[in-house]
């Protein structure tokens, strides 16, 4: 080990998310980690399909522990060094509706339209799992925030949208963006609201044998 290496580094992760902020994050708090992303044979949007009637705060948990358990399976099939697994989920809920992702350019004017002048809620799932055969239950833990946009016109909603940024994002927006200029106030975690929050995932670490 590198004397000027923090004690976090030595402990390594499979990381089942495409988020680049999720990567980030872990950096900031120095935790080392591989990449263990869906093949072309794995249907990962499925997942995130939403149950008729499903509530934001069940959905969020259930779609993380289904990300986690795909990405065990992937990993015993891969072969790859058996590290624990993380993986978190984000969704945004407005008025008891969940926003996804947006299918498109008219859905994501739509999510900001909706959330424009309002407050809603960000729900950020995360959860750490040993790889098969070991029987531990995952651990799971959950971030809440609130955020409140100030209203928007509609030829910014549009710049936005165009500009790409919402695509591939849980309520068409993110914080580190652009969008940040319309944000009055947030109550909770910064970087759960990112998409990984740094508190609840240290505590997981820990909990797994990290010094984070």
């Amino acid at each position: 080990m590198n004397e000027t290496e923090p004690p976090s580094m030595t402990f390594r992760i499979h990381l089942a998310s495409q988020s680049p902020r999720r990567r980030q994050l872990l950096d900031q708090i120095g935790v080392r980690h591989e990449l263990l992303l869906p093949g072309d044979d794995e249907d990962a949007e499925a997942l995130e399909a939403v149950l008729a009637g499903e509530a934001a705060l069940d959905y969020v948990q259930r779609v993380t522990l289904a990300k986690l358990e795909a990405a065990r399976l992937r990993l015993a099939r891969r072969g790859l060094p058996p590290l624990p697994i993380l993986c978190a989920d984000t969704t945004v809920a407005l008025d008891g509706r969940i926003l996804g992702k947006p299918a498109d350019a008219a859905e994501a004017c739509e999510m900001l339209t909706a959330l424009s002048g309002r407050e809603h809620q960000v729900l950020t799932a995360v959860a750490l799992a040993w790889p098969l055969p070991d029987t531990r239950a995952p651990l799971l833990r959950l971030s809440r925030s609130t955020v409140r946009f100030a209203p928007i016109g509609p030829e910014r909603i549009a710049a936005y949208v165009a500009s790409g940024e919402p695509m591939g994002k849980a309520g068409a927006y993110a914080i580190q963006s652009g969008a940040a200029a319309w944000i009055e106030h947030i109550a909770g975690s910064y970087s759960g609201i990112m998409g990984l929050p740094l508190f609840e995932t240290a505590g997981l670490l820990r909990e797994a044998g990290a010094t984070v």
